[in-house]
């Protein structure tokens, strides 16, 4: 059986653009119940200015909390400063974040894409020995600001990141715009031309196109997935964007197709069911509702 890596995001992503802010001890809570699902690797905060992300005001108390040895722990990091934080607070990774529009850079991290690719080689350089660097372009399919993105862009973006090297790279459909063909040609290209690189996938589901944006990449050959418990998330700095793919979605479609993602499902729904009473309001996911398919004559 195939194995798919799903990556939780909800402690970060999933959390950020809410207008309820969850206190440490609750998503400590929310990082122990993914982790008894089966999650081995978490995004659980962003090493960001609070003023900005008020949501990420206590990265420094969590990372020390976090029960070590447990699961790979994944920190996000848009400067200098964010990148020492993150080594300070000995999170496993730092995934450095680039966005394909100068436009919605600028408003993410207050400087031109050029700016911060100009970063990526000196911080991956200093990363050598101190921590694990994947790298993430943010609005490779569209942006809310200028909207289509060449994927000639996205590849020379891609090309000065490959002059060093990260551990993974990542593509997100940061406001949900793509489509499964969209998929296939971006990954077609990037595998084309780097057929080593580590690829994952960052999806939302904006326009209700994520789980089959999912399926493609697996048909494309991508085996790891960034995912929200019950579909929770949002970028705060993009008009409209609503959440990631539902963590037991993604967990419940690749487990009917014959793979393995090490979660277990109803765990998967229980935690996206206590993520929605805590946040407050409904959240987006499909199978925390519908719950598991276990036919009468499997029973």
């Amino acid at each position: 059986m195939s194995k798919i890596e799903i990556i939780e995001v909800s402690p970060r992503d999933g959390i950020q653009n809410e207008k309820v802010i969850l206190d440490t001890d609750a998503k400590l809570e929310l990082i122990e119940r993914s982790i008894a699902a089966g999650v081995r690797r978490l995004e659980v905060t962003s090493f960001v200015n609070p003023k900005r992300v008020p949501q990420m005001y206590d990265s420094a108390e969590l990372t020390a909390r976090l029960p070590r040895g447990a699961a790979r722990y994944i920190g996000l990091v848009l400067n200098q400063r964010g990148f020492e934080r993150a080594i300070e607070a000995g999170v496993d990774e730092a995934n450095y974040v680039v966005v394909a529009s100068d436009s919605f850079n600028q408003r993410n991290q207050g400087a031109k894409t050029a700016d911060t690719l100009a970063f990526w080689s000196e911080l991956a350089q200093s990363a050598k020995g101190k921590i694990d660097v994947g790298l993430t372009i943010g609005a490779v399919f569209g942006c809310p600001f200028e909207g289509e993105v060449p994927l000639s862009r996205v590849m020379s973006i891609i090309e000065t990141v490959m002059e060093s090297p990260p551990m993974e790279l990542s593509i997100a459909d940061t406001i949900g715009v793509a489509t499964p063909a969209d998929i296939k040609r971006v990954v077609g290209a990037i595998k084309a031309e780097y057929p080593d690189l580590r690829l994952r996938i960052h999806l939302h589901n904006t326009r209700n196109t994520g789980i089959a944006n999912a399926w493609a990449g697996v048909e494309a050959g991508v085996d790891a997935f960034d995912a929200s418990m019950g579909g929770a998330g949002g970028c705060p700095f993009a008009p409209r964007a609503t959440g990631n793919i539902a963590t037991e979605d993604l967990a419940y479609m690749l487990a009917r197709a014959g793979f393995d993602t090490g979660l277990d499902l109803d765990a998967c729904i229980s935690t996206a069911q206590w993520l929605e009473s805590k946040l407050q309001h409904d959240l987006p996911g499909m199978v925390m509702k519908a719950g598991d398919f276990v036919p009468e004559n499997a029973a």
